[in-house]
């Protein structure tokens, strides 16, 4: 049972971590006028995603250290 919980912890730590560093990398909006093109980013969301990607990985290592 301690196998199955970290393997779902890291598959969700991997998942969280990956998706936030594509939202930290895509653009959330675009306007392109002829010669320019304007990109907005908001990436408060991005970085506590990433974060709890991150948190979540590392207590799925911990987990099996009992």
């Amino acid at each position: 049972m301690n196998k199955t919980i970290k393997l779902i912890l890291t598959v969700i730590g991997v998942a969280l971590t990956l998706y936030g560093i594509f939202k930290i990398i895509s653009p959330e909006a675009s306007v392109d006028i002829g010669v320019a093109e304007f990109t907005e980013q908001n990436n408060k969301d991005a970085y506590i995603t990433l974060g709890l990607g991150v948190v979540i990985l590392l207590l799925s290592f911990f987990t099996s250290k009992k």
